[in-house]
């Protein structure tokens, strides 16, 4: 078998569109908004392929308690989207960046919250105890990568949401409620992965 960063680069090679939080729900208009840019980290361990996610803290304003990767919008200071997400997994879960092998970008992801999000492959090739950015993660945990890039642990599942059924993938592991746009990236590495 490959080793893990050829089969990400091959992943990355496999064309693709951008993906979004509609693309379940063809009844629904995506909005002709400005996009504010964000990144986000899919870190992947490279001694047990487990990719690191965050349970994000209750007392935020947006997706209190949401699974999610370490990342966030682009601050004027990240001169790219690669270093923003970078410097927000540093803050969010204490990973220096010296240690992550950055492989690429998937394409962006569009969010019901106005977010162009761009998920940033890495391959994590030195130890480093997490450590959870107070105010915004409350937890820190590792999924095996072989796990989400199976098509079978994903479901649609819908809610309610601004008064009509919106559906999303989920892809549950464990406790671990994994649903929304990170479930949607993660769905769509699959598709890239044999």
């Amino acid at each position: 078998m490959p080793d893990l960063r050829k089969r990400l680069e091959d992943a990355l090679a496999v064309t693709g569109d951008a993906s979004s939080d509609f693309d379940l729900n063809a009844d629904v208009k995506i909005p002709d908004i400005k996009l504010t840019p964000a990144a986000v980290l899919i870190g992947i361990r490279a001694e047990t392929e487990t990719v690191i996610l965050t349970k994000r803290s209750a007392r935020l304003k947006h997706h209190p308690g949401q699974i999610a990767f370490p990342g966030g919008k682009q601050d004027p200071t990240d001169a790219t989207l690669i270093e923003a997400a970078l410097r927000e997994a540093r803050e969010e879960i204490g990973l220096p960046s010296g240690i992550v092998d950055v492989v690429g970008a998937l394409p962006p992801h569009q969010t019901v919250t106005g977010y162009q999000v761009t998920p940033v492959l890495g391959v994590i090739e030195g130890s480093f105890d997490t450590v959870a950015e107070f105010g915004e993660v409350s937890e820190v945990f590792e999924t095996p990568l072989a796990h989400l890039l199976k098509p079978d642990m994903y479901r649609v599942e819908g809610r309610r949401w601004q008064g009509r059924k919106r559906l999303y993938y989920t892809v549950p592991f464990g406790p671990y409620y994994i649903w929304g746009a990170t479930a949607r990236i993660l769905r769509g590495l699959a598709a890239r992965m044999p």
